[in-house]
């Protein structure tokens, strides 16, 4: 289609702000990005949509724009929404760099330009598959009665001869053919999902090619068409959340025609799971409110209240209260500071779906919410399984962690790590905090292991966290006396700080860089604070056991 048709369509909204002598350049496919170099994603012929997330200041336009133009888009696109008017800064270089400019008034959704763009691209390039894309839009739009991805996957069957199927990231089938054919093994899903990380991670462009046992799969990624809050200036704030497309064919040698297509279904699928992410949003919110609850100490029969409103919209159906569950996640990456929290949250989302499970249903049934880099999830069991006598019952580390492990190393990539934390089930809510803290401990002894995807249990607290209420006050006193009382006695002699900067080492995992981060000092300042530690005390802070006894003591002081 040709970029003179964007101005043809009111409802999409654009104005156009330059590049007029341009218009009638063609469009091959469209793109929606925040980040602040693109270019990795971009192939030619686009036309790219932006909500100017990746702007800090006016010098910013020029060499995003500049990125663009090398890369051949088609034009670009900026929305409204956060800034108001499009800068100016922004005008100038797309002028200069005869770049076509559009605004896109807040009240249109990039999703709705996406479908429309695809839409036409389809029908301009691939007459009859033109007419398996738009079959695809229709049902995938039709409300309730659509088939939503598996009846896409099933017309990529029945109409292009392609099996193809709808992976996560930690390779959980969300989709896959209705057709007769062999179902794709767990086993190989969590392959094709790391390969896809590992590729992204890498910066190779899609799609991704993986030959197995004398088959090759290609992988496109499934990225979201609206303005997610998840969108950032770097990757690794979305490869953990992204869906990915394995088509069981070989693209490597596919024509440009066949290509858009699929990229085209991808967009399409994309725009189904921004609306599944939307309908989160009450799910997300329920667990925000009940934790700002426990966390602030509210009274048991205010959160009991919040809980009952959230059971029947989390287990429908259910007669009985349900029990509990606490999960806490914290996603890392080694020496940068990366907003983690958002991500956690959709990555917790997904981690704690049954892996044997298929589709996006089970995940409606957690609801999880996030503060600061962590994510806190509230998962409900039904009293009866909870109550199974001399058995094991809802969420467990081990389960989790083998079911995640492989794809999301990948995904890590050696420069970021996973961490998580299970409580025990509790049936009121007066068990909530305990269980929060149970988790968030779990979660820290999580972290003192080594490997990228580490999980902790309540099983392993029970020696230490859960039995502190029965020690008793001498025992207590004598043991946070012995680790802290030469401490306290130094920072008061030298106003040294050696307990706050325990207290900050402790709580961010030993992790060098972000301690001296959050107590705004250098790496090397901190370095002697810690040795002075160990000085006084004997111990050592390198080691899983004494770095446990120094938070117990300052749990117990």
């Amino acid at each position: 289609m040709r970029l003179r048709a964007l101005l043809d369509t009111d409802a999409l909204g654009l104005r156009l702000l330059g590049g007029e002598d341009e218009l009638d350049r063609g469009v091959r496919g469209v793109m929606t990005t925040d980040l602040r170099d693109p270019s990795r994603y971009l192939s030619g012929g686009e036309l790219v949509l932006t909500g100017l997330a990746w702007r800090r200041d006016a010098d910013d336009s020029e060499p995003f724009v500049r990125i663009l133009v090398q890369a051949g888009v088609a034009a670009l696109a900026a929305g409204e929404a956060e800034l108001g008017d499009v800068p100016e800064d922004l005008v100038t270089a797309c002028a200069r760099h005869r770049l076509p400019l559009f605004a896109v008034h807040e009240s249109v959704a990039f999703a709705t330009i996406t479908e429309h763009v695809v839409r036409q691209v389809s029908g301009e390039r691939a007459g009859d598959l033109a007419a398996v894309v738009d079959r695809h839009r229709r049902m995938m739009t039709s409300g309730p009665a659509g088939g939503g991805p598996d009846v896409v996957l099933d017309l990529l069957g029945s109409d292009l001869d392609l099996r193809a199927w709808v992976l996560s990231p930690t390779g959980r089938l969300i989709a896959g053919p209705k057709v007769a054919g062999p179902a794709l093994p767990a086993e190989l899903c969590a392959k094709l999902a790391a390969e896809h990380l590992a590729a992204t991670r890498g910066g190779r462009r899609g799609p991704h090619r993986l030959p197995v046992g004398g088959t090759t799969y290609s992988l496109f990624p499934i990225r979201s068409s609206g303005r997610s809050p998840q969108t950032g200036r770097d990757v690794r704030e979305t490869v953990l959340s992204d869906w990915l497309l394995a088509v069981e064919a070989d693209a490597g040698d596919w024509a440009d025609e066949r290509l858009d297509l699929l990229y085209g279904v991808t967009q399409l699928i994309a725009v189904e799971r921004d609306r599944r992410d939307a309908a989160r949003t009450v799910r997300r919110r329920l667990a925000q409110e009940v934790l700002e609850l426990v966390q602030t100490g509210a009274p048991p029969a205010e959160i009991a209240a919040r809980l009952r409103v959230a059971a029947p919209v989390l287990l429908p159906g259910l007669g009985a209260a349900p029990h509990w569950q606490i999960v806490v996640a914290r996603v890392e990456w080694d020496g940068d500071e990366i907003e983690s929290g958002p991500v956690a949250q959709s990555l917790l989302e997904e981690v704690l779906v049954d892996p044997v499970a298929t589709g996006p249903e089970p995940s409606d049934r957690i609801a999880v919410a996030h503060t600061g880099d962590e994510a806190i999830a509230l998962v409900p069991l039904p009293a009866v399984s909870a109550e199974h006598d001399g058995s094991e019952s809802g969420v467990l580390a081990d389960q989790l962690l083998a079911a995640v492990r492989e794809p999301l190393s990948a995904g890590l990539d050696g420069d970021g790590r996973l961490t998580l934390g299970v409580s025990a089930a509790v049936h009121s809510a007066e068990g909530l905090r305990g269980a929060l803290e149970e988790a968030r401990h779990a979660r820290r002894v999580a972290a003192a292991r080594t490997g990228r995807v580490c999980a902790a249990g309540h099983q392993e607290l029970a020696s230490h966290v859960l039995l502190l209420p029965f020690v008793p006050d001498d025992v207590r006193r004598a043991f946070t006396a012995r680790l802290l009382d030469p401490l306290r006695d130094y920072d008061r002699r030298h106003r040294a700080e050696l307990i706050p900067t325990l207290e900050a080492f402790l709580e961010c995992d030993g992790s060098w860089t972000r301690c001296a981060s959050r107590l705004h000092l250098h790496v090397n300042t901190l370095r002697y604070r810690v040795g002075r530690i160990e000085q006084l005390t004997g111990r050592d802070l390198s080691r899983l056991e004494d770095k446990l006894d120094f938070f117990l003591a300052l749990r117990m002081s």
